[in-house]
């Protein structure tokens, strides 16, 4: 299934819980899904591999695999393996635009 950001224009409550919603079905019916997203919270709590695409020309930068426990709830934000791959993909993007990471820019 291709879902392009279907999520895209909801609140982070409604986002949050569709998300939930979509791991559950997912997790009982097991089809295999396309999901883009420019969330990087949510392409690593949705996801067993992650493209990480470069902006023009769309390249793929990296293929993560996403190791973590299914089904996966909200508790697995706390994980360091998350935090891990959050921050590793978030390196990836910043790199592939010339941009780097830096005290002056926390949270980015």
């Amino acid at each position: 299934m291709l879902l392009d950001e279907p999520f895209g224009a909801l609140d982070a409550i409604t986002r949050n819980e569709m998300n939930r919603l979509l791991i559950d079905l997912w997790f009982r019916q097991r089809w295999t899904a396309l999901f883009v997203t420019h969330s990087v919270n949510e392409a690593v709590m949705l996801s067993d591999r992650v493209l990480v695409m470069s902006a023009r020309p769309g390249r793929i930068v990296e293929d993560v695999a996403i190791d973590l426990p299914h089904p996966r709830s909200e508790a697995v934000v706390s994980d360091p393996r998350y935090q891990g791959y959050v921050s590793h993909i978030r390196s990836l993007i910043l790199a592939s635009t010339g941009e780097a990471l830096s005290p002056s820019q926390p949270g980015r």
